[in-house]
């Protein structure tokens, strides 16, 4: 027979005796389907972060093996799902059920969308960046769900002071004529001299994080991005002829935003939104005018809840 291999995790004791908050894994890549709401199972590359504490100070060290396995099964055998998720970190204080009584984990991955063109209806792939936390404690259990989503933003003071250009513009244009003829100003609205300037607009990011209420059992992935971009009107595109293009440059002048007009518009929307026990947001402006960046954040304001 072959000899036993040594465990020194269940066979030594710590060193120096103390408890630690977390130990685990982290950058674990795994293949999962995602379940979420308002889309089909989706396949999702993610990484991966797995924990659990560590409450025997003689204790050496945890089984990182049995975490790890315990995802793989997930990986090849089912679904990510709000129940599974859950039923994931109750196996994780299982199988360290006399040294650890916490467990957290966190899916990192990009979330593909079919995006539809604003005019054309043309279609393409948007990857949108989420995570998705589970952390058990004490019998009590937290999830949440986080969004990145692109938009863009164009400048309200930039815009105005675009305007008085071309209202001074005009005047010098035609300062010796008291009638003009429509042709003539048609003419010459479509031209450079016409729109002599025009205001400054960025990409944008918008980072949102929510706490999922307990009665869910699919993801919100989609419902959370749609809200977010039907609260901002300018989302980034994907496919895009030029009727789109000229869209997009409609509704950039018909949303003129600062980063607390987006933030606001936001905070609003989710507000409206009960499957959300409590959010936080952050609204990033990569000026196009500055070196640096506008920025503003906003929480739901519940209770030992997110803060700012």
């Amino acid at each position: 027979m072959p000899n036993s291999m040594p465990d020194v995790a269940n066979q030594s004791q710590a060193q120096t005796e103390g408890t630690l908050d977390w130990v685990g894994m982290s950058n674990i890549e795994v293949p999962l389907m995602v379940a979420a709401s308002d889309a089909a199972e989706r396949p999702v590359a993610a990484h991966v972060e797995a924990f659990v504490n560590l409450k025997d100070p003689k204790t050496k060290g945890i089984h990182m093996s049995r975490l790890y396995l315990l995802l793989d099964q997930l990986s090849t055998e089912g679904e990510l799902s709000h129940s599974s998720l859950k039923q994931l970190l109750r196996d994780f204080i299982e199988s360290h059920s006399d040294i650890s009584d916490q467990a957290f984990i966190k899916f990192d991955f990009e979330y593909h969308l079919r995006r539809e063109s604003l005019i054309s209806r043309k279609k393409g792939w948007k990857a949108y960046p989420v995570s998705l936390t589970g952390r058990y404690d004490a019998g009590k259990l937290s999830l949440e769900l986080a969004v990145d989503v692109p938009y863009s933003s164009t400048c309200p003071c930039s815009a105005a002071l675009a305007r008085q250009l071309i209202q001074e513009a005009f005047v010098e244009k035609f300062a010796d004529k008291e009638v003009i003829d429509k042709a003539t100003l048609h003419e010459w609205l479509g031209s450079t001299e016409g729109i002599v300037a025009t205001p400054h607009s960025q990409r944008s990011t918008a980072e949102v994080k929510v706490k999922l209420a307990e009665d869910l059992e699919e993801f919100p992935i989609v419902a959370l991005i749609d809200a977010v971009e039907g609260a901002l009107k300018t989302p980034v595109q994907a496919a895009v002829k030029r009727e789109d293009e000229q869209e997009f440059a409609r509704l950039n002048g018909q949303n003129l935003m600062f980063c607390e007009d987006a933030s606001r518009r936001l905070k609003h929307q989710l507000n409206q939104m009960p499957i959300f026990k409590d959010f936080w947001l952050r609204v990033n402006h990569y000026e196009s005018l500055h070196a640096h960046d506008a920025v503003a954040i906003a929480t739901k304001g519940v209770d030992s809840g997110y803060r700012a």
